[in-house]
């Protein structure tokens, strides 16, 4: 075996630490400007004067305790509604033979290649016929709407993925195809929901361009994108209600992805296994 030169060991810890360094950067000063009273007013490195001020001001003048309930309904409401119509359809398109079915499938596929941008009017005008303009559930309508195509398409391989053999073999034993689903297909084709679901929460989560022009004026129903915001001025920008604002923010996702994250790295075959 060949062996490796010191050098070329202590090259590529350099080379892992820069990149940490630079991954992290970002995050330790959302962190440091946060806890730091004198935040956008001082240049060091180092937060000057500890507080949890900011904190405060967020949750109580800024009112961001309404923005995560309005964010945690709409991201909880689009990862439920768009997981179980996402596997229905894979389901269907992956089982089952019928017309136009390539078409659809590759329909599916040009979904995602739009940029995000150009469907604002046409998911406005949408919103606006079905009189969902400024209300939650019209938010929930437009990310469900995002999260549907790359859920299908993800979906579909997994369901693909599992053997026809399981389905039948359940079906000789007896079972309904209602139970067939819930105890052969859904724990193999889990991992991929898992996946599907994180991609739809922080979807949900960090939007900003399409909540405000559906919420418009509304502020009562202002999710978090946008409520963060509300502490940039015209002239000057709170740095440490910015900072503070954007921490609380990252803390649902981390705990959701911690939640999730076990489920995530579980393999198809070990999800056979265990079933």
């Amino acid at each position: 075996m060949r062996r490796t030169s010191p050098a070329h060991t202590i090259g590529k810890g350099v080379l892992v630490a820069l990149l940490l360094i630079f991954t992290l950067f970002p995050v330790y000063w959302m962190l440091a400007s946060a806890f730091d009273a004198r935040a956008g007013r001082s240049s060091s490195f180092f937060p000057q004067e500890l507080t949890l001020d900011n904190f405060a001001f967020v949750l109580d003048e800024g009112g961001f305790t309404v923005f995560l309930r309005n964010s945690l309904i709409v991201a909880g409401a689009t990862v439920l509604v768009s997981a179980v119509l996402a596997l229905l359809a894979a389901v269907a398109v992956a089982r089952f033979r019928f017309r136009m079915r390539t078409q659809i499938l590759m329909l599916i596929l040009i979904v995602q290649m739009v940029p995000l941008e150009a469907l604002v009017i046409p998911l406005f005008v949408q919103v606006r016929d079905l009189q969902l303009l400024g209300t939650l559930a019209g938010l929930v309508v437009v990310y469900v709407t995002l999260a549907l195509a790359f859920g299908i398409w993800m979906l579909r391989g997994f369901v693909a993925a599992v053997p026809v053999e399981l389905e039948e073999a359940a079906y000789l034993d007896g079972a309904s195809w209602g139970r067939m689903f819930w105890s052969v297909l859904l724990p193999l084709v889990a991992p991929g929901l898992v996946a599907t679901s994180i991609f739809s929460f922080i979807t949900a989560w960090n939007e900003f361009i399409f909540a405000l022009t559906m919420l418009g004026g509304a502020t009562e129903n202002y999710t978090v994108a946008i409520g963060l915001r509300s502490f940039f001025g015209q002239y000057s920008n709170d740095w440490g209600a910015v900072m503070a604002g954007s921490t609380i923010i990252t803390v649902p996702v981390m705990i959701f992805f911690i939640l999730v994250q076990r489920r995530l790295a579980t393999g198809l075959t070990a999800g056979a296994v265990k079933g």
